[in-house]
């Protein structure tokens, strides 16, 4: 996952009882119904039909939590109405024993269950649901199928195969991964009914699905073959304009992965939200073994909508190496309703993160003083969290209140993690081997059927690399040694200095000053982050609620209508910001002026070509 600022015709088949000769078939899918056609109230009804239960006593589950989100959102929250039924059509009695658990106790007798799903993107807050993990229903236009919030799963039958049944209008078409079997009912209905058949539920959850108007186009990569839809609801933008930079990206990510890869298909959907209308809020992307789903402000011009692009999709795709095709039981046979997390975040995202930079310098697509920079702002971002905590502890605990709030670390140092255990390989095989040739060598060991014991992984490392990355793991991965990143940089021949560099009002490169609320739609400043010099100047604090600046209201609503109309702010105005502090109003003025914050940077030592430094560092970079 990358997070970032900025209606009949199927009522009879719904309600129907199973063939008999389906009855007890030991083959037979547990088949899940969705009508995209009858939509009343902002609701879609959706059936889940078992094969003959056999059991006394059954619980059916909404996710509470999915892969890769690292939350705990609690689909069944927009669950309403749930009935089971018996073969007569019947319905029988359950219990409700919180937001995502219902419990038949005459399971012998059920032949079905139903309900009616809420989409999240509407809802104020969106109930805390990441936007790209959650699901929007706007009938006629579009529908986000992130399918573990609409389908759900019985605790006895998680292995056994699904068949996905979705009654669909005709102008709309699914982008997806899956390849679908379509059912034209009657040419003069206007709708049709889409099939797909997946192994078993992981596989439900790891195929997101958009259906919206045809807006598409693919490209083939070296074999693979990837899918842009995207969704631009006033049709600002198009798969044609984004198409290009994907295709550059995606060229060169498999250039750079070799034959570490075997995906064969490969579906981008990219949301583009309305930001003047009830719509999601959350943006970034969430990953999948062969999809990734992207939402994004359709506010933003080309040039932003590339490089956000650029930044998310390549985070994501890099999840086909880790955690898709390396990863512990903990994720192979994730409990959705009570979650084990894995330690390894350092590796599932971090290595991911680590791997979407790396690839730029290592393809040409930046040089190696942006490589730099972008290390050093992750090891300024990190210094905002507890350095000592050992990852593998943070990790395992991420899902409790005491570590939630330290997630967004596993995008700085988990990459610096990357990065450090990278200049190490690379100095003990004299430059001949890297932390991807580890990864392919996992991927070798194990491979997306084949998970690892979660607390095997690091003997294996050492085993498939050398004595000495034991150390490097108890000192900076189950360990509390901050990394010293100055040793590292030295073996490649690099240095850090400190200077005063210009930046935005209200960002630093991509780093903001201000966030938002989801709930609340405030804007505030955040704590624990060093302020730039206006700022400073002004009096702001971390937490300050920003309520107006020079007399207009500002909220995530509009929030890019202001960091737009502070980069037209001439220098030697008077700015006045009223800000709420501990429950007060307060007003603070200032005078622009470019605003300035002192920035350690990377820069490379002069050393003489050829020396070992310098041809350690290459290999590092560009091997």
């Amino acid at each position: 996952m990358k997070k970032i600022l900025y209606t009949a015709a199927l009522l009879a088949s719904l309600y129907s009882c199973k063939t008999t000769q389906n009855l007890g078939s030991k083959d037979q899918p547990v088949i899940a119904k969705l009508d995209l056609v009858n939509v009343g109230e902002d609701k879609v009804k959706v059936v889940v039909d078992p094969a003959k239960i056999t059991t006394g006593e059954i619980s059916f589950f909404i996710p509470k939590t999915v892969p890769g989100t690292y939350s705990t959102d609690n689909y069944g929250k927009f669950v309403e109405n749930f009935k089971a039924y018996d073969y007569d059509g019947n319905e029988l009695q359950f219990s409700h024993d919180d937001d995502n658990t219902w419990i038949i106790s005459d399971a012998k007798s059920l032949d079905k269950v139903s309900y009616e799903v809420n989409d999240s993107y509407d809802v104020e807050g969106e109930e805390g649901v990441f936007s790209p993990s959650g699901t929007n229903i706007d009938a006629s236009n579009n529908f986000m199928l992130n399918l573990h919030g609409f389908i759900g799963y019985f605790n006895t039958l998680q292995e056994e195969p699904y068949r996905i049944e979705i009654m669909r209008p005709d102008g709309l078409i699914a982008g997806t991964s899956l390849t679908a079997q379509t059912q034209n009912e009657d040419a003069d209905d206007n709708f049709s009914t889409d099939i797909f058949n997946v192994g078993r539920y992981f596989e439900v959850t790891d195929h997101p699905i958009m259906y919206a108007k045809p807006d598409t186009t693919s490209f083939d990569v070296e074999g693979m073959k990837v899918l842009l839809d995207v969704y631009s609801p006033s049709g600002k933008f198009s798969a044609q304009d984004i198409k290009p930079g994907i295709q550059k990206m995606i060229s060169a990510q498999k250039q750079f992965l070799g034959d570490i890869n075997d995906t064969k298909k490969y579906a981008i959907l990219l949301y583009l939200s309305n930001l003047e209308a009830p719509d999601a809020r959350g943006f970034g992307a969430l990953e999948h073994h062969t999809s990734t789903v992207v939402v994004l402000p359709e506010t933003m011009t080309n040039e932003q909508l590339d490089e956000s692009m650029k930044d998310v999709v390549s985070h994501e795709f890099f999840h086909i190496v880790t955690p898709l095709s390396v990863h512990s039981n903990e994720i192979h046979y994730f409990d959705y309703n009570d979650p084990k997390m894995s330690q390894h975040l350092w590796m599932y995202e971090g290595v991911t993160e680590y791997f979407a930079n790396l690839f730029q310098v290592n393809q040409g697509l930046i040089n190696n003083q942006d490589f730099y920079d972008r290390m050093a702002d992750k090891i300024k971002s990190s210094m905002n969290f507890d350095d000592t905590v050992p990852f593998t502890v943070m990790s395992e605990n991420i899902l409790s209140e005491e570590y939630e709030d330290s997630y967004y670390n596993v995008y700085q140092k988990g990459a610096l993690i990357g990065m450090a255990l990278d200049i190490r390989l690379r100095e003990l095989s004299n430059g001949e081997m890297g932390i991807l040739d580890l990864m392919k060598k996992l991927s070798e060991k194990y491979g997306k059927d084949k998970p690892f014991n979660d607390e095997d992984l690091i003997g294996d490392i050492v085993e498939l690399t050398y004595p000495e990355i034991q150390n490097f793991f108890d000192s900076y991965i189950t360990g509390e040694t901050p990394i010293p990143y100055e040793e590292f940089f030295a073996k490649v021949g690099l240095e850090e200095q400190s200077k005063m560099v210009n930046t935005g009002y209200f960002l630093h490169g991509k780093v903001p000053y201000i966030d938002g609320e989801p709930t609340s739609q405030e804007l505030f400043f955040r704590e624990g982050i060093k302020l730039n010099s206006f700022l400073e100047e002004l009096g702001v604090k971390g937490g300050d609620v920003i309520k107006k600046i020079d007399g207009t209201e500002y909220t995530i609503q509009n929030v890019y209508a202001l960091i737009n109309s502070s980069r037209s702010w001439e220098e030697g105005k008077e700015v006045e910001f009223v800000v709420e502090r501990d429950g007060e109003e307060m007003t603070l003025t200032a005078t622009t002026s470019q605003p300035q914050t002192e920035e350690t940077s990377i820069t490379e030592i002069d050393l003489p070509a050829g020396s070992p430094k310098v041809e350690l560092r290459k290999a590092w970079l560009k091997n």
